[in-house]
Formats: C-alpha cells, sequence, structure tokens
C-alpha cells in the first residue's frame, strides 16, 4: 500500500513542503497569498535606491515591493494532507537562502511568465542540479497566455515528464490544483523508482 509523502500508515494527518521558485516579480507572492489557509506570513519590502542597476523591473514597473527572504503558507490537501507552501525570494542577490529553504522539501513549482522566460533558468537548473522534482507553472498575467505549454516546455528545453501547466496566481481554484499537479508527480515519480504500481 502507498501513502502520500511523508504520510504514516493508519491515515494521520501528514505534511510536505513545497518550494514555489521563478524570476522576480513572476507571481509567487501572490500564489502563495492566494490558496493559503492562514495569513501568510510575507517578507515583502519597500524596494528602494539600493536595488536600483541590480533588480531589472522594466518588466513589472509597477512593482513597488519584493521579497526578502521568503514567504509562508499552508494549504490542507484533504483530510490527510497539509501542504507547507515556502515562496523564494526572486532577486539574485537572495538566491544564497534557496538551500535552506528547499531542505526537506519534495518538490518545486517554478513560476513562469512567457513574456520573460529567461527569468526561470536559473530555478529550474537548481532543482535539476539538485535532482528536486519540479513542475512549470505558467502564470496567465490578466488572463492572457502569450506561448502554449509546448512551446514554453521547448524554450526552456526540459523533459517531456516535467509538468507544465497553465494557472492564475490570484485564483485560489487554480493555485491548488498546481499544487495537487505536483503532488500527483513526485508520488508518481516514487512509485516509478520503487516499482510500485498506482
Amino acid at each position: 500500500m502507498s501513502h502520500r509523502p511523508g504520510q504514516q500508515p493508519g491515515g494521520r494527518v501528514t505534511s510536505a513542503k513545497i518550494v514555489i521558485a521563478g524570476g522576480f516579480g513572476v507571481g509567487k507572492t501572490t500564489l502563495v497569498g492566494s490558496v493559503s489557509e492562514i495569513t501568510p506570513l510575507t517578507t515583502e519590502a519597500i524596494m528602494t535606491s539600493a536595488g536600483v542597476g541590480v533588480d531589472d523591473t522594466r518588466s513589472v514597473p509597477n512593482k513597488t515591493t519584493t521579497t526578502v527572504a521568503m514567504d509562508f503558507g499552508r494549504i490542507s490537501i484533504d483530510r490527510d494532507l497539509i501542504l507547507y507552501l515556502f515562496g523564494t525570494p526572486g532577486q539574485t542577490r537572495f538566491w544564497f537562502m534557496w538551500d535552506e529553504l528547499v531542505r526537506g522539501a519534495i518538490g518545486a513549482v517554478v513560476m513562469v511568465d512567457t513574456r520573460r522566460l529567461a527569468d526561470c533558468f536559473a530555478a529550474i537548473d537548481f532543482f535539476e542540479h539538485r535532482k528536486l522534482p519540479y513542475l512549470i507553472a505558467i502564470n496567465q498575467f490578466d488572463g492572457q497566455q502569450y506561448h502554449n505549454a509546448q512551446d514554453v516546455r521547448d524554450a526552456l528545453a526540459i523533459s517531456q515528464d516535467v509538468p507544465v501547466v497553465s494557472c492564475d496566481a490570484r485564483n485560489r481554484e487554480s493555485t491548488k490544483q498546481v499544487l495537487i499537479s505536483l503532488v500527483e508527480y513526485v508520488l508518481s515519480m516514487r512509485r516509478t523508482r520503487t516499482g510500485v504500481s498506482a
């Protein structure tokens, strides 16, 4: 009999950690906030002159705050699985924190803005290097998706096995489906490795 990640036999409630990553201003904080059952912990700070010449805000000219440590939220997927969400900071100067944020995670969501795909390459490389399962979530800004899933997969040069899904980071049901897709992907990978059938 197989169990959810970290689940104990007997149906007791278990938890799993998921990392939400991606480029600067892609919607990580928005995703955590839209789906969390608790008031999310955020470390948003007003962008100051210290970021001038360091943070590229051309694609997000209205952005006035940025995550400087992490975002944290929680969602119950069903009676026996609680997901703890850890959103990473997007700027390269805060990447030194990523190793700690991913410790103990079962997988990651890499958020993508198709208008600036290059911003997510570093996150993909990070998770692939650490062999942490991830999926790609195309954030539909203003309800627009500028490229389809296969085009995004090809542009990112990722395996056909890696799920690519669309979402609206502002919509709770949409982001909840992203998290469910990641958990299902992680479970299928574990079954494949252990030779356990679904």
